[in-house]
């Protein structure tokens, strides 16, 4: 069912409190139960919620990061969305058959300062009426949707306050990527605790070397089919690549390919990028933010050159440069790989659209000329 949060806002009203069961809260909730059995397409309105703003797009994100638990094993109890003096404010309750409750805090961006006191009191308060038997079985969660960063606060106020085997931090892309993991592979609900439950606050680098792992897995599937000797390919022949861009702690994804690929035209790869070795001067190379879409795509003029470049960060991990003979970006408009941009790509020939496709953008791949044309708009 292709359907886009707009339009589904459009029929079931506005997203607020009001108590009932025939309310726009519950038909919201309702419609994700019945219609959203795939976490791939969870992730498509997750993604929609942070392209847009205003009120029904943040409510409608508290309401998929928690569905995101259901996925994940928990039994989910949703919160308000705006607090009140009678209840305790929480975004979402989500109960382990462990016996251990996660206390979820949503936020947008972590441009405002976020007071740990307001999650910490949450979870006292519901130890002081019974609701979890103590903080042995509590775990406070900020679910960040746009993780800034420059801004650390967060992160510090935890360590600051000694408060690191209380609650965590997790960006909303970390824990789709959970949730795509447990459906896809063989991990447990257990094992998403123990993952929940480092000894640092912040979850994304360990959900990270996860996520490479099963991309790479799927990544190289797809090239054992792609390079299936049919016809004998000729060195002039053009090869399309995928490259996933991330964010460090201090430029977003956006800002490494504006200042790389736009201003430089330049690219560096790991010894470990898969491809890397195949590519060469002529091929297409596109690039993807994560929770944005491919920002730009740009043509080799050299091959990767072992040629560690002060320019790129971290070069000693990152040796191997290309550069660019030709670049176009669409920072600002960019190509969003949804569930109908997906059913036409040649990647999900023998895939539904709605199942989980993090593998797609996690590692970089060979793409077909065709898929190549419709995630540049070529």
């Amino acid at each position: 069912m292709n359907i886009t949060l707009n339009q589904i806002f459009s029929l079931i009203g506005r997203l607020d409190d009001t108590p009932g069961d025939d309310v726009p809260r519950e038909r919201f909730r309702t419609f994700l139960k019945e219609n959203v059995t795939e976490i791939g397409k969870v992730r498509d309105y997750i993604e929609e919620c942070l392209r847009g703003k205003g009120e029904q797009y943040n409510r409608a994100l508290q309401d998929l990061v928690n569905y995101i638990g259901v996925f994940l094993g928990f039994e989910v109890r949703y919160g308000r969305y705006q607090g009140t003096v009678n209840e305790v404010g929480y975004d979402g309750l989500w109960i382990s058959p462990s016996g251990l409750t996660i206390v979820v805090e949503v936020k947008t961006t972590e441009a405002y300062t976020i007071k740990t006191a307001t999650l910490t009191g949450y979870v006292d308060k519901l130890i002081s009426e019974h609701q979890i038997a103590d903080w042995d079985n509590a775990l406070g969660l900020y679910v960040i949707g746009k993780p800034d960063p420059d801004v650390r606060q967060l992160e510090n106020s935890i360590i600051a306050e000694k408060r690191t085997n209380q609650l965590r931090i997790l960006s909303v892309n970390s824990l789709l990527i959970l949730a795509e993991i447990m459906n896809e592979y063989e991990v447990r609900h257990n094992d998403i605790l123990t993952i929940l439950k480092p000894h640092k606050p912040q979850i994304d680098p360990l959900v990270d070397v996860l996520s490479r792992v099963v991309g790479q897995k799927e990544v190289e599937e797809l090239e054992e089919v792609d390079s299936t000797p049919e016809v004998e390919k000729s060195d002039n022949d053009v090869n399309y690549w995928l490259a996933p861009v991330k964010a460090d702690d201090e430029w977003t994804a956006e800002e490494f390919v504006q200042y790389l690929v736009g201003k430089d035209k330049i690219f560096a790869f790991g010894e470990r990028t898969p491809g890397r070795k195949h590519m060469k001067a002529g091929d297409w190379i596109c690039f993807y933010a994560a929770a944005n879409g491919i920002v730009a795509h740009a043509r080799l003029k050299t091959p990767p050159e072992r040629k560690p470049d002060k320019r790129v960060k971290e070069p000693e991990n990152y040796p191997w440069l290309v550069t660019f003979d030709e670049v176009k970006l669409y920072i600002d408009n960019p190509v969003v790989i949804d569930s109908v941009l997906r059913s036409k790509l040649d990647a999900f020939s023998d895939k539904s659209p709605d199942t989980p496709w993090a593998w797609f953008v996690q590692s970089t791949h060979k793409l077909s000329e065709n898929d190549f044309s419709l995630l540049t708009r070529s």
